[in-house]
Order: structure tokens, then C-alpha cells, then sequence
């Protein structure tokens, strides 16, 4: 157990005006879980490149522990095995350097043996490989696949991979930035159950379910710098929560008592001028002590007129850490028609390949909002591009009014580029709409004529958002909107499909959003 201290940590990006975070201070345990929250941009990945070494700050880092940085690269044409190994430590150049050493024979080459030995050794060189197939067992995997091409699993199982295999270094802290991300409900199932089972990790993620059962602390960048807080993120959420409440309830005290205060130097400033008025016709002695007394209702007048900006400066500092979340809103499009979407008995294949789904039928109604949900590589995606008209069905009818118009947001930002004015104006789209869309969901305005391909991951996701915000249609069909976008935003996500009578299918793994907005399920098996 150590303790990990960060004091007085700042950093700007060269080139950047407003710094990503000034005057950091917090401490952590080496044996806690932590769950790191935060609305995007506030600094989380750059948080953990600091502690990891990878950017360099003002102020200090303070830890007997290193750090390790998920995710790695690993090289994907070699068999998983030595690909993963091979990221911790040069194991396989040792071994290679050692068998040389044996081959050349001669006093230099055992005493070179030797060295080589002993690093391999302290390395758990001997041992390596039997626990990499022990923990990455624990997450689902028969240890016989680790001889494949690392390159052969997919995104998800080398999410998975990776994180166990950072798990073989001992007396390390892990920085785990969005473990989750790839993952089906599955593989997030095990993942938590992996992390339960584990310590000594500072994990971002935006998943409210996940943070709950990982996490036994939160670290929260707030506006006004960090907060440590013991308990899961429920514990948290309910803490600010209640936080927040005081705080208004005291901006609100103090705005009532800067109206009264407003309202009396306005009283006292009038009645000071009505007396300087009435010198007027009287005589010298009567004109001086009319002025006396004018101008010690003008100095009064002047000492509330203080207290007043006194009490706007407290409450402005009350207002500091605040977290605000603009509503935001859809305008679909109504249709005539009684039914949007129709798929009847739907088969789809790729060729050479078992199909996807047969049989498939469901009818969309106006006002549906369905969760398509099932394993990866159940045909998601693909069922998406059949509603498009991009792919054909190998089997059954896919039906769609001639006239629907569909919005549709994807998985990832890949191929966006320009600021997002230009992306308004190539896509048709009303900007002072757009842009009012992407302040609510906290952009800074200095991004609005930044090229996109610049922005966080989180801020990437939030301008395709907004593009089918901005978009009317009457029919949204959205591809894991979540990825990457903080819990305030999701939760004005859930609010606004609540209220809303758009027509939508959407993919997404994190559970609380799929039982907050659905008013039904497709599972792809």
C-alpha cells in the first residue's frame, strides 16, 4: 500500500489558450479502485498521460509505485502470445539473446549469458507465459487461442487481452482509460467481474453501471479542481447531488437579498438627488445643509451599492462548481403513414459465412424508440445498412414509406473533417441550431471553427450528435451513441428522448440508458 499525491498539477497543451486544469491537488491509495468522472474536455486522458510520464506538467507527481498505461499497442501480425508479452518486456529478444549466448559458447558470451539471465528472471521471464494463460482465463478465454494472430481477435477480445495482461506486473498502478469501450454486454460483464477481483487501478468510464460495480472511489474533476470521494458512483452522484442543492439554495438567498438591496439603493440614490434638487431657491445657510445632507444619503447610497457587488461576488462563487446541463431538444418529423419500418422474415449473410439473422420480422410504429441489442458481430450494424438501403436482405422484405426521411449517426467520427461551421454548412443545416446544440452539450465555443479531427474522442461524438440533432427526420437511427460521452450528457440524452415523440432505433450495451429510453427490444442472437 502507497499513498499517490498530486500537488499543484497544471497543464496547457502548446498551442492551447485555456489550460485543460490549473492547481490540481489530490491523493489516492495504491490499493483503492477508482472510477475517474468528469465532463469531456475536463482533462481525464490527460490526466493519466501525466501520471503515466507521457506529457509533462507544472507541479508535482508524488508515487514509490510506476505506472502502466492501458490501452497498448501491441504488434497484430504475431501470435498473441509473445505480441502481449512482448509489450511488457523484450522476453522474446532475451530469450533469443540467450540462445545465442549458449550457441557461441566462450567465457564473453556465458558472462553476456548471464546479464541477459538475470534481467529475464527478475522480469518473471520463466513464468510469464503460464500466468499470462492464468489471467486471461479469468476473462473468458481458452489459453489454446492465444497461438493465433493477435490481429485476428477483435476489438473487444483485445480490449480484454491487453488489460489482463497488464495485470501480470506486480506492485504497479494501472491507468485504465475506458475499458469498456468494443465491448458487448458480455464482455462488460466479465470485465467488471475481472476489476471486482482486482486493485490498485484508476479507471475512466462513463458507464453508471460499470463505475457502480468496480469502483469503491471516485475521482471527480470538477470545475473547481478534484474531489475524492469514498463509495461507487451512485455515492458520488447523490453527494454532488445534494451539494449542488445547498448551493443553489444559497445563490438563491443571496439573489433575493442583492434584489432588496438593489431595490433600497435605488431608493436612497432618488432621495439623495430629490434633496440635492431642493437646494435650489434656498438660501446659503439652507443650500449648505441641504448639500450635508445629500451627500450623507449619497454616501449610504454608495455603501449599499457595495454590498451589493459584495454579495454578487459570493454568489458567483457559489455558482463555481456547478454543474449545468442545458435541456436539449428533437423536432422529428411527423408521417402520414401508421408504420415507418417493416421487416418481414429478413435473412442476411455475408458470403462464405453463416447468416447473420433469418426470419427476422418487427414493425416500427410512430413514437417507437427499440434497443437493438445481442452479441458483437450479431449483425447490428449490418441490420442498420439493411434500413439504409445500403445492403439487400438474402432473404424476406425490408418496407419503408418512399417519402421517410432518415437521420442516421454512426459509430465513429472516421473520414469527418472540417470546423464544425463548415460541417453545418455542408450538410444544410440551420448553424445557429447546431451550434446552440454543441454549447448545451458543454464545447467550448473557441472549437467552432477548429477542424474536428483535433477534438477529444468525447467532443467527436458530441458534434455527430448534434448533426442528427440539428436534422429533422422521422426517423433516427442512432449506432452506440454513448461511446466516449460523459454521464451528464447521457443523462440530457435521457431526458430528451423521455420527452420526445421521435421515432428511433438505437444501439447501446450500457443498460441503464437502454431501460430509461426504450419502449422496446430486438436481441440478435
Amino acid at each position: 500500500m502507497a499513498i499517490i499525491s498530486v500537488n499543484d498539477l497544471s497543464f496547457t497543451y502548446p498551442g492551447g489558450i485555456v489550460p485543460v486544469f490549473e492547481g490540481l491537488d489530490f491523493h489516492m491509495d495504491s490499493s483503492w479502485r477508482l472510477g475517474l468522472v468528469g465532463r469531456n474536455g475536463r482533462g481525464k486522458t490527460t490526466l493519466l498521460k501525466l501520471l503515466k510520464g507521457d506529457l509533462q506538467g507544472s507541479g508535482s507527481i508524488q508515487s514509490s509505485l510506476p505506472f502502466d498505461y492501458f490501452p497498448f499497442e501491441a504488434d497484430s501480425d504475431r501470435p498473441a502470445k509473445e505480441a502481449l508479452i512482448d509489450a511488457l518486456a523484450p522476453y522474446t529478444t532475451w530469450e533469443r539473446e540467450m540462445e545465442g549466448c549458449l550457441r557461441e559458447g566462450g567465457a564473453e558470451a556465458l558472462a553476456r549469458y548471464g546479464d541477459i539471465q538475470e534481467r529475464y528472471a527478475l522480469a518473471d521471464g520463466y513464468v510469464i507465459r503460464e500466468a499470462l494463460e492464468k489471467e486471461v482465463s479469468l476473462l473468458g478465454f481458452d489459453p489454446e487461442v492465444l497461438s493465433r494472430p493477435f490481429g485476428s481477435f477483435s476489438p473487444g477480445e483485445q480490449t480484454r487481452l491487453k488489460l489482463a495482461t497488464l495485470f501480470l506486473r506486480q506492485d504497479h498502478f494501472l491507468l485504465i482509460d475506458e475499458p469498456t469501450n468494443h465491448l458487448d454486454k458480455q464482455g462488460r460483464e466479465l470485465m467488471a467481474d475481472y476489476l471486482l477481483s482486482k486493485r490498485g487501478y484508476l479507471a475512466v468510464s462513463h458507464e453508471r453501471d460499470f463505475l457502480d460495480r468496480i469502483c469503491d472511489h471516485i475521482l471527480a474533476l470538477e470545475k473547481q479542481g478534484a474531489r475524492v470521494v469514498a463509495g461507487n458512483y451512485s455515492t458520488y452522484r447523490e453527494n454532488k447531488r445534494m451539494q449542488d442543492e445547498y448551493e443553489r439554495a444559497q445563490r438563491d438567498k443571496i439573489l433575493d437579498e442583492v434584489g432588496r438591496l438593489r431595490v433600497s439603493a435605488r431608493e436612497k440614490a432618488g432621495w439623495s438627488d430629490q434633496v440635492e434638487a431642493s437646494k435650489v431657491g434656498q438660501g446659503m445657510f439652507d443650500r449648505g445643509y441641504v448639500g450635508h445632507k445629500s451627500a450623507k444619503m449619497m454616501k449610504r447610497a454608495k455603501v449599499i451599492e457595495n454590498r451589493v457587488s459584495k454579495q454578487l461576488e459570493e454568489k458567483e462563487k457559489l455558482l463555481k462548481n456547478l454543474e449545468y446541463t442545458a435541456p436539449i431538444k428533437l423536432n422529428p418529423l411527423h408521417h402520414k403513414s401508421s408504420v415507418l419500418l417493416r421487416f418481414d422474415k429478413v435473412a442476411f449473410g455475408y458470403e462464405a459465412g453463416r447468416p447473420l439473422f433469418s426470419d427476422l420480422s418487427f414493425v416500427l410504429k410512430p413514437g417507437d424508440r427499440l434497443a437493438l441489442t445481442g452479441e458483437n458481430g450479431a449483425g447490428k450494424s449490418t441490420l442498420f445498412q439493411l434500413i439504409l438501403g445500403r445492403l439487400q436482405p438474402t432473404g424476406g422484405s425490408v418496407y419503408t414509406p418512399r417519402d421517410l426521411i432518415i437521420s442516421h449517426l454512426p459509430q465513429t467520427a472516421r473520414g469527418l473533417k472540417g470546423s464544425p461551421k463548415e460541417l453545418a454548412a455542408r450538410e444544410g443545416l440551420d448553424l445557429t441550431l447546431f451550434l446552440t446544440m454543441l454549447r448545451k452539450f458543454d464545447l467550448p465555443q473557441e472549437l467552432f471553427e477548429r477542424d474536428i479531427t483535433g477534438f477529444s474522442l468525447g467532443q467527436k461524438k458530441k458534434t455527430l450528435l448534434s448533426l442528427s440533432l440539428a436534422q429533422s427526420a422521422h426517423l433516427y437511427l442512432w449506432d452506440e451513441p454513448l461511446n466516449d460521452i460523459d454521464i451528464q450528457s447521457r443523462e440530457q440524452i435521457e431526458d430528451m428522448l423521455q420527452g420526445t415523440g421521435a421515432t428511433m432505433i438505437f444501439i447501446e450495451h450500457e443498460r441503464v440508458f437502454v431501460n430509461t429510453v426504450a419502449t422496446g427490444e430486438i436481441q440478435l442472437s
